[in-house]
C-alpha cells in the first residue's frame, strides 16, 4: 500500500479547489448537524475583519481541558481562521455545547497531539495536518 501523502502536501491547487467545494458544497450540508451533541463537527462562529458581518463555519474541534483545538488541514490561509486571528475570539458550539473562546493561536502538531484522543491523533497524523489553532476558554466552562 502506498503512502498517503495527505493534504497538507497536495498542490495548491487541489487545495483551494477542495475549499471552494467545502465552502459552497459540504459546509452548507455540515452546517445541518455541526455543533450538535454526537456529531464529530462543531461550528467557529467568528465575525469577518473587512466587513463585520456574521459567520458560522462547521469545523473538526477536537475539547481539551482549558479550550478547543482545531486541526488545520487546508492551512492558515482560510478565511475564518484570519478573521479569528484577527478578532482575537469566537464562539465554538460542539457537542451541545457552546464556549466564548480567547487567544487564538496557531500551534504545531507536535504540540498538539499529545492533547488529542488515540483515535484523532493517529487520523489526523495520517493526513500530515501540521498546524493546529488552540483556543482558550473565558470561563474555562462550557456554557
Amino acid at each position: 500500500m502506498a503512502d498517503n501523502p495527505g493534504i497538507s502536501s497536495m498542490t495548491s491547487v487541489v487545495r483551494d479547489r477542495m475549499r471552494v467545494v467545502n465552502k459552497y458544497v459540504t459546509n452548507p450540508v455540515m452546517m445541518t448537524m455541526a455543533g450538535r451533541e454526537h456529531w464529530y463537527a462543531g461550528v467557529v462562529r467568528h465575525t469577518g475583519r473587512r466587513s463585520g458581518k456574521a459567520y458560522a463555519t462547521p469545523v473538526v474541534v477536537e475539547e481539551v481541558p482549558d479550550g478547543v483545538i482545531i486541526p488545520l488541514p487546508y492551512g492558515t490561509r482560510v478565511d475564518w481562521l484570519r478573521n479569528v486571528l484577527h478578532e482575537g475570539r469566537a464562539t465554538i458550539q460542539v457537542h451541545g455545547h457552546t464556549f466564548d473562546t480567547i487567544d487564538p493561536a496557531i500551534i504545531t502538531a507536535e504540540k498538539a497531539e499529545p492533547r488529542l484522543p488515540p483515535r484523532h491523533r493517529r487520523t489526523l497524523h495520517r493526513l500530515k495536518v501540521d498546524k493546529y489553532l488552540e483556543l482558550h476558554t473565558q470561563s474555562g466552562q462550557p456554557s
